[in-house]
């Protein structure tokens, strides 16, 4: 007599919807966020995440028309607790233009005028 073996659980060549996609780069890359929570919370591997978070910025430098045009990854200076030059508390990201010039972005600022302000620099 033969012996079959039953596999249960999740598929493990899922099909992940854009939507899901985005949403689970968006968790991942929130300010404070760790990738590996994020990927176990969403039962997927980091790698792909970071694989998912490339390839978006690839399609993202070609001009391809994305679903969320708002999702955007820019590398920015995150500002530390520290400012001996005075500058804003709530300031979380500083991005500096040179000859002095700085945008400071606060913690609490919508993530479509973080993305709006990061795209006008580019």
């Amino acid at each position: 007599m033969g012996q079959i073996t039953v596999m249960t659980g999740p598929e493990r060549r899922r099909r992940w919807r854009d939507e899901e996609r985005f949403q689970i780069l968006a968790e991942a890359f929130a300010p404070g966020a760790c990738v590996a929570d994020v990927a176990r919370r969403w039962d997927v591997s980091t790698s792909l995440i970071y694989t998912w978070r490339r390839n978006l910025r690839r399609e993202q430098a070609e001009g391809a028309a994305l679903p969320m045009a708002d999702v955007t990854f820019a590398q920015a200076v995150l500002a530390e607790d520290e400012k001996p030059d005075g500058c804003d508390r709530c300031a979380a990201i500083t991005v500096e233009l040179g000859e002095g010039r700085l945008i400071r972005i606060s913690a609490g600022a919508p993530a479509a005028l973080v993305s709006a302000t990061l795209k006008a620099l580019r």
